[in-house]
């Protein structure tokens, strides 16, 4: 049996502006520190990047780029993608097979695009999966720092 941990879109156009994934710094330590546990067990790890044909993703930009503070080693691989799924046209299935994995561990940013879709797509392609619960994070929002109380929702 043999892990990788994929790193999805950590990349400083989403740690930043207005769209800024919710406490992207505190989840960028947390994802360093498993990245660090995970190669020191021997496993692979792939950051994942996205790119799109214009705007802050543009592949080379500054918000391309993987996100300050984000520690990367010299056997790490990055794949780029276009798309929400890691795996759908990109070298990500062939690199795992090459590399005799049987098992993914999956960080990263926006829980709701591209973390979820990876996920669910790794998961059909029969993958066994662990999802970081405090290494991903979703976009940002006001609406995630501010505590309501459920009995002013109902009045």
């Amino acid at each position: 049996m043999k892990t990788a941990l994929l790193v999805i879109d950590v990349q400083q156009g989403l740690c930043e502006g207005e769209h800024a994934a919710f406490a992207s710094q505190e989840v960028i330590g947390r994802i360093n520190q498993v990245a660090e546990k995970a190669r020191a067990a021997g496993a692979l790890v792939v950051f994942v990047q996205h790119e799109s044909s214009t705007g802050e993703l543009m592949h080379g930009t500054r918000g391309w780029q993987l996100a300050h503070g984000l520690h990367t080693a010299p056997s790490d691989l990055r794949i780029r993608k276009t798309t929400p799924d890691s795996f759908h046209r990109t070298v990500l299935t062939d690199t795992l097979t090459q590399h005799a994995v049987t098992d993914l561990v999956i960080c990263g940013m926006h829980t709701e695009f591209c973390v979820d879709t990876t996920t669910r797509r790794a998961l059909a392609l029969g993958y066994p999966v662990v999802l970081v619960e405090d290494a991903h994070t979703t976009e940002g929002s006001a609406l995630l720092s501010n505590r309501v109380d459920s009995q002013a929702v109902r009045s």
